[in-house]
């Protein structure tokens, strides 16, 4: 009896979807648009965005939108927060800003 339960317990749990993760990102310049990515969509308000997907990358996700908003202040994936070389990672395909010069290499 035991035996059949945890069988079926396992089955329902395999057979469940995976929970989408949730991403948020903090903007340099604020935006309020809802921006569509490859794998996400964003809610931005002000200098904030959110989304959620069942996308498993997060340093893909955060150049997604990257390439849409432009530079990044921050990120968290699942609450876990960026740190400062995987967010100038990020950051290094960000678009350029109106009014941002590039700075020479």
């Amino acid at each position: 009896m035991l035996r059949s339960i945890l069988t079926f317990s396992a089955l329902l749990i395999a057979a469940a979807p995976a929970a989408a993760s949730s991403y948020s990102a903090k903007l340099a310049a604020p935006a309020s648009q809802r921006i569509i990515g490859p794998d996400i969509v964003w809610n931005c308000d002000n200098a904030a965005c959110q989304g959620a997907t069942d996308e498993s990358r997060p340093a893909v996700i955060c150049q997604s939108l990257a390439r849409s908003a432009g530079k990044l202040d921050g990120f968290l994936a699942n609450g876990r927060a960026f740190t400062p070389a995987e967010l100038d990672k990020c950051n290094a395909v960000a678009k350029v800003q109106t009014g941002q010069a590039i700075a020479a290499k």
